[in-house]
């Protein structure tokens, strides 16, 4: 796979060196080049293809020549102990669970992937990495569980103090070891901030060996795109007409993935791109024009981002052309009373409990449904974190304590280890040194 730059089309560089760069030197960020024509080995899945059989021969298709097939194999082996799977919420609208894995929430997809192919990579080349990455909440959890304990690797990561629930800061202040968590008094935008600094500096960046883990890395996203692939060859037999994906929004990295695979051949009719009230993309959608703002607080707190990263991304798939985006994204948005109404809704009717970032996709499908769907279509929702990790939100909007999984509820008895620093890239640069 060659890797360009959002920027300059003209820097081309292997999957190998785009993982560890992160970002590009010239601030954009790494897509494959030429879209792979893999519409044939799509449709060769089957409901019976295991969602592990998918993610090998799909990376290999990726990345032959720079991974030999048993590579992947052994990547995807390892890297998915776990496994994706699908509820129906009514006839034509399934949940596509995505938080089945060690932090609960869908991030443990690209993060477990990367955590394996980085540490294959630095197996051969006997090199060091520090990993800088940015969270909103489930990212930071994830990326401490992935990368945890593999040899050559640091991990920091930086949260929004106050801005994450407590499950999730747990889970990201707690691991210890070559985790370190800097915990910013500012907003997720300040986090995010902070990390493209780091990687446009050419003194951290000639000192210190740095990548990234969140959705800034290509390699995070290329794995979310095979649950897409998995959930079309489940239901692919079912479906009579139409299929879209509703994807709860932040940084928009899960629907990028889910875009990436479009362009591979999946075939789709399009994709609902749900926000909570951080709406500038849907905005963007329907005036054209985006305006990055503020983040502002709501109780689905991982997508509180006012200027997602990638929707550079998206905007260089489709060449910078808003009206071609739009025929295939719908921009969709709910306020912290539509969602919390939703979770109490599901419970009510289902007696199934919803994270708040499934249920912002949750009532955003149900709503494009009414004004958008026919008879014999199909909507997909991803349903993103397990509603143990937000207890909090889940007894405010249903008034019942959700289930705790024993591999969440372990993290509650730890004690919190955070470094407390400003957003300033000189606080940042005086922890890198202290830890090297």
């Amino acid at each position: 796979m060659i890797c360009v730059s959002t920027r300059n089309p003209n820097r081309e560089v292997s999957f190998r060196d785009a993982i560890f760069e992160g970002l590009a030197p010239d601030g954009g960020l790494y897509v494959p080049k030429d879209p792979p024509h893999l519409r044939d080995l799509i449709l060769s899945f089957s409901p019976a293809t295991s969602f592990v059989e998918i993610a090998a021969q799909t990376t290999f298709a990726l990345l032959e020549g720079e991974l030999t097939e048993a590579q992947c194999r052994t990547l995807a082996q390892e890297a998915f102990p776990f496994s994706p799977s699908l509820r129906t919420l009514e006839p034509a609208h399934l949940l596509l669970e995505l938080f089945h894995g060690p932090s609960c929430a869908f991030k443990d997809f690209g993060a477990s992937f990367l955590a394996g192919a980085m540490k294959a990579f630095l197996n051969q080349e006997k090199r060091r990495a520090i990993i800088l990455t940015a969270t909103s909440g489930d990212t930071g959890s994830a990326v401490a569980q992935a990368f945890h304990g593999k040899e050559g690797i640091d991990v920091v990561i930086l949260y929004p103090s106050g801005r994450v629930s407590p499950s999730q800061e747990l889970q990201l202040t707690t691991v210890g070891g070559n985790v370190h968590a800097l915990e910013v008094q500012g907003s997720f935008d300040d986090c995010q901030r902070l990390v493209k600094d780091a990687f446009q500096d050419p003194f951290l960046n000639s000192h210190y060996p740095l990548t990234s883990a969140n959705s800034i890395n290509l390699g995070r996203l290329l794995p979310q795109s095979f649950y897409y692939l998995w959930a079309f060859a489940q239901i692919k037999n079912q479906v009579t007409d139409d299929v879209y994906f509703c994807v709860p929004s932040g940084n928009f990295g899960n629907l990028t993935a889910g875009i990436m695979a479009w362009t591979w051949g999946l075939p789709v009719e399009g994709f609902i791109g749900a926000t909570n009230r951080n709406d500038g993309v849907p905005q963007y959608l329907e005036t054209g024009t985006f305006r990055a703002k503020p983040s502002v607080a709501t109780p689905a707190n991982a997508m509180d981002v006012g200027n997602p990263s990638n929707l550079e991304r998206l905007q260089h798939i489709f060449d910078g052309d808003v009206n071609r985006m739009r025929t295939l994204i719908h921009g969709w948005s709910q306020d912290d009373a539509s969602l919390l109404s939703t979770m109490a809704q599901v419970y009510r009717d289902k007696s199934l409990f919803l994270c708040p970032h499934t249920a912002v996709g949750v009532r955003s499908a149900q709503e494009f449904a009414l004004a958008n769907t026919t008879r014999g279509d199909m909507i997909l929702t991803l349903g993103t974190a397990d509603p143990g990790k937000f207890e909090e939100v889940v007894v405010q909007a249903t008034g019942k304590k959700p289930p705790i999984p024993a591999r969440l509820g372990e993290f509650m008895t730890r004690k919190k280890q955070s470094t407390l620093v400003q957003p300033e890239l000189g606080e940042l640069k005086r922890f890198l040194e202290r830890l090297t």
